[in-house]
């Protein structure tokens, strides 16, 4: 690296709200492969052009698995990345365990869920609307809708759900909590796994944790501890991101002026508009999952050496400039709209037709019944989650 190199510390600005820094535009125009510093694990290759970003996450040069357990990593947490069944693997381990459970997620299988994704959001809209104004849509809307569903899809019974919902912050916290309470969430959590895996070993069931388990007893296709972890990764990000997701998107429809309009008016654009406020939305408060060069590497205009991190960032990317037009606005006729809020390549969103579809179901029928929907307190007001990787609002007051 040069010795003139400016290095950028990152985040930039607030983690709260969904209103992005002006640096990123500054940086991809003038220096989209840029020299970072994150709050933990020093200084790595910040990437924030979808082009470069594309290549980042299809090259096998950089690797997951080289960052698991690095202190000099460079990240927004405390605790050093740690081995996952699938977020920290490379091919051709990675590849194993992603088709032990691809099945579960495809088109044809996500569609099937749809009824019962209706019948789920139906429900609470209905409790609401007999309960009245005002109403907080995160607790009574957009975080039950893909918590029943990932946990109907592993088996978790109704009663137990309330379980793991407590460990889901505090897994995905960057300050929000300490090491020690992340390190004794995620304990807590393997531990109720292997309660419902044993349950399954006794009494076989047709739920993706029953396969899983025939895969690990019948087929040697996994290990114990990466069964484990697969659960763990399908549940906490089979509900988080589509909640917070789902909250962000009803926030922008209600505060950017038209756009709640404009799908109640038209609520054949909802596909549309789901596609266009993935792109918009800044979820992620970034740093996380950084990868590590194997040995030297080209970004752009900038050689990556061998042992440094590269962080990418879909966000940045989906407002590239060179891909998109205007892309600072909502455009819900936008197409196409290869936006790149899922990732690419090998670590693709697994759940990504799953949470399309869950978002497709959730906004269409709250456009339905409740068209006159309105923020219940000024937006200033509006409590925001903070400390954590996900940007979303805490609560979500409503009334019509």
């Amino acid at each position: 690296m040069p010795d003139d190199t400016e290095v950028h510390r990152f985040p930039f600005g607030p983690s709260a709200g969904l209103e992005v820094h002006p640096l990123w535009a500054k940086i991809r125009r003038e220096e989209p492969v840029a020299r970072v510093r994150l709050p933990y694990g020093g200084e790595g290759w910040l990437v924030t052009r979808y082009d470069d970003m594309k290549q980042a996450l299809s090259d096998p040069r950089l690797s997951r698995a080289a960052a698991v357990g690095r202190e000099d990593v460079p990240r927004t947490t405390p605790r050093p990345a740690q081995p996952s069944a699938l977020l920290s693997m490379d091919p051709p381990e990675h590849t194993r365990l992603r088709l032990l459970i691809s099945r579960a997620f495809t088109g044809r299988r996500v569609e099937q869920l749809r009824p019962r994704a209706q019948e789920i959001v139906e429900a609470h809209l209905e409790q609401i609307e007999r309960s009245g104004p005002p109403a907080d849509l995160v607790r009574g809307f957009a975080l039950p809708l893909p918590v029943t569903l990932i946990c109907e899809m592993l088996g978790v019974p109704p009663e137990d759900q309330h379980r793991f919902r407590e460990f889901a912050d505090v897994m995905l916290s960057t300050t929000a909590y300490t090491e020690e309470q992340v390190v004794d969430a995620r304990a807590r959590l393997a531990g109720y796994l292997a309660e419902l895996v044993a349950l399954r070993r006794a009494h076989p069931t047709d739920d993706l944790l029953g396969a899983l388990v025939a895969a690990r007893d019948d087929e040697d296709r996994l290990s114990e501890e990466e069964l484990i972890d697969i659960g763990i990764t399908l549940l906490i990000a089979g509900h988080e991101t589509t909640a917070s997701e789902l909250s962000n998107f009803i926030y922008v429809l209600l505060t950017e002026p038209g756009h709640w309009e404009a799908l109640r008016a038209r609520p054949e654009l909802i596909p549309g508009a789901v596609e266009e406020l993935l792109r918009h939305v800044q979820l992620s408060t970034g740093g996380n999952n950084p990868r590590v060069a194997t040995e030297d590497v080209r970004l752009g205009d900038v050689t990556v050496s061998a042992g440094e991190a590269v962080i990418v960032f879909a966000q940045s990317a989906n407002r590239d400039e060179a891909v998109f037009d205007h892309p600072d606005e909502l455009d819900f006729t936008r197409h196409p709209n290869h936006h790149l809020a899922f990732g690419y390549g090998t670590h693709y969103c697994l759940g990504a037709q799953l949470g399309r579809m869950e978002l497709q179901v959730a906004l269409a029928a709250l456009l339905r019944r409740f068209p006159s929907l309105r923020l219940g307190v000024p937006v200033e007001e509006l409590p925001w989650k903070s400390g954590l990787l996900v940007r979303a609002p805490e609560s979500l007051p409503v009334e019509w």
